[in-house]
């Protein structure tokens, strides 16, 4: 019994720091910026399939490890500058029609160059065999993930709360024109915001890729389940991000094994426990008026 909770556990983990990868990132543009970005789970799949074929070109996993995601960033600053930071002052809907039509583009570009079979990415020498916990043996490559993600999510905390461009990024945030008034490129940070969001959906991506496979469609399926996580935590809370994706990827896990017709009903009534539970601490609009 003690092994399958510890494995159950680990595996659900395992999921939830690939959710955090992307799902922090939409959080920061979708909370920091004010985007909606609907194709951030496309950067996913982007960054598995430079991977594939980074690997292919090099035959070294971790020259595609790096590399994919700088390359993902740089195509994300394109797109940021050709036509992304048009919108930033546009109206919600206009960035939802904007980048869900991304996401079909990102679909035909994935068809044209990788095709649509399920492809998937051998693991290093390094992180193949199994390490016993327990009576149970655990992949290595998994630990090596939960390892990463926690790794991101305290450089991404560091970088937002502790360094210069953080504050400046939380200060571009609060008041814009004060920011530009000090002298300050505005565009430049928030182009650097999404970068970052874009580069670390990249690398989830990567990590995901020896233990589901990537195929079409995926981009949309972690998209979902990110908006869940983004919706449980709130906006803009890299924290919140963190423990909102430890609460579902552990969910997820123990829901497949028990009852996996109603894995996704749980997860969502999750979400609708947590929206009504903080709800009622906010008093309602009449009253916010009143006072």
């Amino acid at each position: 019994m003690i092994e399958f909770v510890v494995v159950q556990t680990l595996n659900g983990i395992v999921y939830a720091m690939l959710l955090f990868t992307v799902s922090v990132g939409l959080s920061m543009i979708f909370g920091l910026m004010g985007l909606v970005n609907l194709a951030h789970g496309s950067f996913f799949l982007l960054g598995a399939y430079l991977a594939l074929t980074i690997r292919g070109l090099t035959g070294n996993f971790w020259i595609a490890f790096f590399v994919s995601p700088l390359v993902a960033g740089l195509i994300a600053i394109v797109l940021e500058r050709i036509w992304f930071t048009r919108f930033y002052r546009r109206t919600h809907m206009d960035h939802v029609l904007l980048t869900f039509g991304f996401t079909y583009v990102f679909a035909d570009i994935v068809k044209f160059f990788w095709g649509v079979e399920i492809q998937s990415l051998s693991k290093p020498a390094l992180l193949q065999g199994s390490l016993q916990i327990f009576d149970t043996q655990f992949p290595i490559y998994r630990l090596f993930v939960i390892g990463v993600g926690i790794m991101l999510f305290l450089l991404t905390r560091f970088f937002i709360a502790r360094t210069n461009v953080g504050a400046l990024i939380r200060a571009a945030v609060l008041d814009r024109d004060m920011v530009i008034g000090l002298g300050f490129n505005v565009r430049a940070i928030f182009t650097v915001m999404f970068a970052l969001g874009v580069v670390l959906a990249a690398l989830g991506g990567i990590l995901a890729v020896p233990i589901t496979g990537i195929y079409i469609g995926l981009d949309l399926e972690i998209l979902i389940i990110a908006l869940i996580v983004v919706t449980v935590g709130g906006l803009g809370n890299i924290q919140s991000a963190f423990w909102s994706s430890l609460l579902i990827g552990i969910a997820d896990a123990y829901s497949k094994t028990f009852l996996p017709n109603f894995s996704m009903f749980l997860i969502l009534t999750i979400m609708v426990v947590v929206l009504v539970v903080r709800s009622m601490g906010q008093p309602d609009v009449e009253e916010q008026e009143i006072q």
